[in-house]
């Protein structure tokens, strides 16, 4: 008998082709990456530490098995225990409670989620679940989420009753209750179908951005590169136009798309010299080349801290004294696990007093600047970085220039293979979540990793950030002089 878990019904609300390939076709859902794994331990950190609410709760070992964890499980709540990991099965369905909290005669359920709020998917997941513990004659009272407050700073020990925010979800939850047996029984009708579904997308396939399956086999300059379409790819590829050069001519576009579209049919980029000579007249020698690498933990890791703010730990900082100088770099990475920001602020005082301090999406670096402030109210110089900012971004966000090579995307990480040819692909690291992931792991974690190649591969990568600026400034200013506007 085909069972669900919470996590397969979750899939299955989702998109109903990544559910049927799950069960019938595993070999076309690629593997859990590095990513969204660090997602999952992100959220077992964050389960373990909300269990400090309850002292005196028992845990259930579900490494044991199945069968174990139901028997375990009924054992704890004849002993009206509270109880972790609680495991009820339901006809067809199966799930594990965070915390299963006894109320006299009835329960509490509590659902411990790493977010900073609750979200509408939250509501399904302890329906889920609310379905199965009542199926299996335990009578919840209340249920509740259990998120991040992200309002919370940390002083010295992680408190646990400050760090999380209890909210009340029983009414929402009621409310799906009824439809949830029906839900799994539309499911385990995809599942034994032998035909796999194809799911509309936008509708049936609920975000296919984020599906692995369904967005597969999309031709180069595919509609959902087309600049700020969102979901209105989607009806497109539905009705089976999936290349932006076929795109109906009723079909409205705004400037910016026109641009990429009449780009992609000429195979020629657009410059409008004036707009851009106009931008690199704002900036002004030196020229300080600034990026930022940033952790951003649910549990702060530091004093003064809150979840989720950006910590950085790692800066590139390349300056160019004239037009065409040989540039001097500068580099910070932290070194050990103690705070990095006062090495970070101290390493910014190399920063001169005249100048551009020049970044790509500088809101970014302006926040990390803006939180160093905060902390270090005394150091006033630091204003002074934040109002000679500007952002090398602004020509491409505005379209000032735009390669088809970009495929409709502004990142530095489009942006400067389209321009210069240069990539990221032949580094170790080649994104900024995977830096900030094995920056933890080698700096606050146990695993077993060699750290010298480790911290080269992160000095390397960020350099690349500050160095492709440089490069991409050089086109720029070639671009002026050899283009005129619109050719």
């Amino acid at each position: 008998m085909i069972t669900l878990s919470k996590s397969r019904f979750k899939i299955g609300l989702a998109c109903p082709k990544l559910l049927w390939c799950m069960f019938n076709s595993p070999d076309k859902v690629p593997p859990v990456d590095e990513a969204t794994q660090a997602i999952f331990d992100q959220g077992h950190e964050v389960g373990d530490l909300a269990k400090k609410h309850y002292p005196g709760g028992v845990e259930v070992d579900w490494n044991k098995g199945f069968n174990y964890t139901l028997e375990r499980t009924k054992e704890l709540v004849k002993q009206r225990k509270t109880i972790f990991e609680a495991s009820f099965k339901h006809k067809q369905a199966y799930c594990r409670v965070d915390v299963l909290v006894s109320d006299g005669e009835e329960w509490e359920l509590v659902e411990v989620k790493s977010s900073s709020k609750v979200k509408d998917e939250h509501y399904w997941d302890v329906a889920f679940q609310l379905y199965c513990l009542e199926g299996a004659g335990i009578h919840v009272r209340r249920c509740h989420v259990m998120h991040i407050n992200n309002e919370y700073v940390r002083q010295g020990a992680i408190d646990a009753q400050q760090l999380f925010v209890m909210q009340e979800v029983t009414k929402q939850v009621t409310e799906l209750l009824p439809r949830i047996e029906e839900k799994i029984e539309e499911m385990v009708r995809i599942i034994k179908n032998p035909k796999m579904p194809l799911p509309a997308l936008g509708t049936e396939c609920v975000n296919p951005e984020k599906c692995p399956v369904c967005m597969k086999d999309l031709p180069e300059h595919n509609v959902t590169e087309l600049y700020w379409i969102g979901k209105k790819a989607y009806p497109l590829i539905n009705q089976g136009i999936t290349r932006i050069a076929d795109l109906p001519k009723d079909f409205k576009l705004n400037p910016k798309q026109k641009i990429q579209k009449n780009c992609i049919l000429s195979e020629k980029p657009y410059i409008d010299s004036p707009a851009i000579k106009e931008f690199l007249k704002q900036i002004k020698y030196p020229i300080y080349l600034l990026d930022f690498e940033t952790i951003q933990p649910a549990i702060p890791l530091f004093d003064k801290t809150r979840p989720f703010q950006h910590v950085p730990f790692q800066l590139s900082l390349h300056i160019i004294e004239k037009p065409r100088a040989k540039p001097e770099h500068i580099e910070f990475l932290a070194e050990n696990a103690d705070d990095p920001r006062t090495s970070i602020m101290n390493t910014l005082k190399t920063i001169g007093r005249i100048g551009t301090v020049l970044a790509y999406n500088m809101s970014f670096e302006k926040g990390v600047i803006e939180d160093i402030q905060e902390l270090f109210p005394k150091e006033k110089w630091l204003h002074s970085l934040i109002d000679r900012m500007d952002d090398l971004l602004t020509p491409f966000k505005n379209f000032w220039y735009y390669n088809p090579k970009q495929h409709g995307s502004c990142s530095i990480k489009s942006v400067l293979p389209a321009l210069t040819g240069k990539t990221y692909k032949h580094l170790e690291i080649s994104k900024g979540d995977e830096a900030a992931r094995k920056f933890l792991a080698m700096t606050y974690k146990s695993e077993k990793m060699d750290k010298g190649k480790l911290r080269k591969a992160l000095l390397e990568y960020c350099k690349q950030d500050t160095e492709g600026m440089m490069e991409i400034l050089i086109v720029l200013e070639d671009a002026i002089s050899l283009y005129r506007s619109g050719t």
